[in-house]
């Protein structure tokens, strides 16, 4: 099940929404556990399992840490929290990398059989956020959850349990144990809901039907190859910041506060800005579990090059088990490094409008990476973009595709600015009172807005059976 489906619109979201306000206080995570787990077992019959032994593993570990830390015994404690990454990475390792390794060792002559094990929805984010707890704990950043209700609640939460953001227990450590939903974030909440929403129905599905179109096309010329990795690029962005709005939105509603995952990364001035901005919560994840501990900033700079290889190594890896992302890591590696230690204090003194074409023109290269599994197919989408491949740069077929989405394509630019947001912005300051407080005028257009918005949506998902989600997969 999908946030952006009519089943999850109209039949699971409305019921969750209707018993977490009739329910009294103390059932509400409760409430909130059970309905996570239907909605997880809506797409994941076979290894529901996997999500409930991951809670119930995490949570004992997480009590024995506490328990031993408090008794003084700090090796005890440091054995569980091993235990507890080890348990976790093989869990992770099993279902997403076990048939990679093994067909890399068949390519060395070896004949072994794979497992064939499909991919646990979600697997690579909640791993992540149960792991996040246990180490939390043993640092003594956060108290332990003794309530296993309550840390299932925080492990299985569905609106961010599929994609995230990846959601530290430190982020609604207060919130899991007492919080209070009221009329004002409710009503902020289904606001980023349904913008999150028309992101993905509206902008992210229509540049994804253009990409596959031009994929599946045996002929494709150079222009149509660009304008592929455009719709691409932007497909991805309005298809998971698109889903995070969603998520956050949704937490809203159920009294949480989740951390920001996007800010308008495609503004950005350099690599560097880029991952400030893109999949916040994992580039988070990535720094304060394995960059500061392997030393960060604070060693030479052999050693922090070495920490930037191994980081964006496994960020690579955790997309998916392929070289393509392993690559796709180590090419931003390498653009980070040389922004570090050789060319970045050069580039912010560039002009604003050289340092921003700057970052897309990498970034654009970096998706062509992304979304071709197979090695081979990078390479020949790249020799057919500069022209080495057998068909012509540009003709009609190509024109006409320019053309008949040259008003998506400027909606998908205008989108992905802040200058939407700085219009509304405006229409608000002109709109309010004196004292600054919404006017009734105003509130009327905004709800105006949001509903018109929505109904496009559903529209779109009455009559389109294209609606993928690409982080799916990871």
């Amino acid at each position: 099940m999908v946030f952006a489906s009519l089943t999850f619109l109209y039949c699971f979201l409305a019921v969750t929404l209707i018993l977490m306000w009739i329910v009294p206080k103390k059932l509400k995570n409760l409430v909130l556990l059970l309905a996570s787990l239907v909605f997880y077992f809506w797409g994941e019959k076979l290894y529901v399992w996997i999500l409930v032994f991951s809670t119930v593993f995490d949570y004992v570990n997480g009590r024995l840490i506490g328990h031993f830390q408090k008794t003084n015994k700090k090796k005890a404690a440091k054995a569980i929290l091993i235990l507890s990454v080890v348990g976790n990475l093989a869990i992770l390792c099993t279902f997403k990398y076990s048939d990679f390794f093994l067909q890399n060792l068949n390519h060395l002559g070896l004949n072994l059989k794979l497992l064939g094990l499909t991919l646990p929805i979600g697997i690579s984010f909640y791993t992540f956020q149960t792991m996040s707890y246990t180490i939390d704990v043993y640092r003594g950043e956060v108290e332990v959850q003794n309530n296993i209700i309550a840390f299932g609640t925080y492990v299985t939460m569905f609106p961010q349990l599929i994609a995230g953001p990846i959601v530290r227990y430190k982020n609604v450590e207060q919130e899991m144990n007492e919080r209070r939903i009221t009329v004002e974030d409710y009503a902020a909440g289904i606001r980023r809901f349904v913008i999150g929403l028309a992101k993905k129905v509206l902008l992210a599905n229509a540049a994804g039907s253009v990409y596959d179109t031009v994929s599946q096309h045996t002929s494709a010329t150079g222009a149509m190859l660009w304008f592929a990795g455009l719709m691409y690029m932007f497909q991805i962005y309005f298809d998971f910041s698109g889903y995070s709005d969603m998520a956050i939105g949704l937490g809203r509603m159920f009294g949480f506060h989740f951390p920001e995952n996007f800010n308008y990364p495609y503004i950005a001035t350099s690599i560097t800005d880029f991952w400030r901005r893109w999949h916040i919560t994992l580039s988070t994840w990535f720094r304060e579990y394995v960059y500061i501990p392997l030393g960060g900033n604070r060693v030479g700079k052999a050693k922090q090059i070495r920490n930037f290889l191994i980081v964006w190594a496994l960020t690579g890896f955790w997309h998916g088990a392929s070289w393509n992302f392993v690559l796709w890591g180590l090419y931003f590696f390498v653009l980070l490094t040389l922004e570090k230690f050789i060319f970045g204090k050069a580039l912010s003194k560039l002009p604003g409008f050289v340092q921003h074409l700057y970052a897309l023109v990498f970034v654009f290269f970096g998706w062509i990476l992304f979304s071709h599994v197979e090695l081979s197919g990078i390479g020949s989408t790249l020799q057919g973009m500069f022209g080495f491949g057998k068909q012509p740069f540009m003709n009609r077929e190509a024109a006409y595709l320019l053309y008949t989405n040259l008003v998506l394509t400027v909606c998908l630019v205008l989108g992905s600015t802040e200058l939407p947001k700085k219009l509304w912005g405006r229409v608000e300051n002109t709109l309010s009172s004196e004292n600054h407080e919404p006017s009734i005028g105003l509130i009327v257009l905004k709800n105006a807005v949001l509903a018109l918005l929505f109904l496009l949506c559903v529209a779109c998902l009455l009559r389109e059976s294209y609606n993928p989600f690409l982080y799916f997969r990871f």
